[in-house]
């Protein structure tokens, strides 16, 4: 495990654990660990050897949003905008423990998919400090849930459950409490199994599919489908079929 103060890293064969470690202040996101994260993100897109990564948070919550103290002295976290426009190039599974509330949900919703315990709280409750919620859960929420359930969320700023936001699909899977990295892991050793540059390419076509005419989305399909047809794992995978043998990817 490579340690920060702010962020954890660890790698556990393919999948990369990322863990936000300010867990006396639930996890808030200030300049340091906005900066300590996109470091982390930029060791998973970096290396071959990794195809996605599970980001959670450590203590009693996943992430209680912008840490507001900070905010006050010195204004947004910096660094944090980057991650939530550009995200992961690499699929990214939230582990979701006992709450993701403003920021903390925006950081979910970054993710590809979102694994909750039982026991963990969603919302937006940016209005009732006199902010809104800016850091894309306005973008991301209408796509995820339906339109007035978004609405809900953002003006009243109360939170729902991980049942509730299982139900709407906000979330992809409920796990104990306790065991939201557990369930997240076993969900990344699946997709992990699976051509990194395959999952990679699927997951950036599927996110800018959106908005686009047919004609637009095989134009749009056409460099990343030439760039994994012609890979060597394109090449790893009908030769390990063939075979009958596990394939070994590479990466590349």
């Amino acid at each position: 495990m490579a340690e920060n103060q702010n962020v954890l890293t660890e790698v556990r064969g393919r999948v990369l654990l990322i863990t936000l470690n300010r867990p006396d202040a639930m996890n808030a996101i200030n300049t340091a660990l906005a900066q300590e994260l996109l470091a982390a993100l930029d060791e998973l897109d970096s290396n071959n050897d990794l195809t996605l990564g599970v980001l959670t948070g450590a203590g009693r919550g996943f992430s209680a949003g912008m840490d507001l103290k900070a905010f006050a002295a010195e204004g947004p976290p910096k660094g944090f905008n980057k991650f939530i426009e550009d995200g992961c190039k690499k699929p990214l599974i939230a582990a979701v423990e006992g709450f993701a509330l403003a920021g903390g949900l925006e950081i979910a919703l970054s993710c590809d998919l979102i694994v909750g315990a039982e026991n963990a709280k969603f919302g937006i409750p940016e209005a009732g400090v006199g902010l809104f919620a800016a850091g894309g859960a306005l973008l991301r929420l209408p796509r995820r849930v339906p339109y007035g359930l978004a609405m809900e969320l953002a003006l009243t700023a109360d939170p729902i459950s991980a049942q509730e936001a299982l139900d709407v699909r906000l979330i992809d899977k409920v796990a104990p409490k306790g065991g939201a990295v557990d369930s997240a892991m076993e969900l990344a050793e699946r997709i992990a199994k699976n051509a990194p540059l395959s999952v990679a390419a699927s997951k950036q076509v599927l996110k800018a599919q959106q908005g686009h005419t047919e004609a637009e989305f095989w134009k749009m399909q056409q460099p990343v489908m030439a760039e994994v047809f012609t890979s060597n794992d394109a090449k790893e995978g009908p030769a390990a079929f063939a075979q009958k043998r596990p394939p070994v990817w590479s990466g590349d």
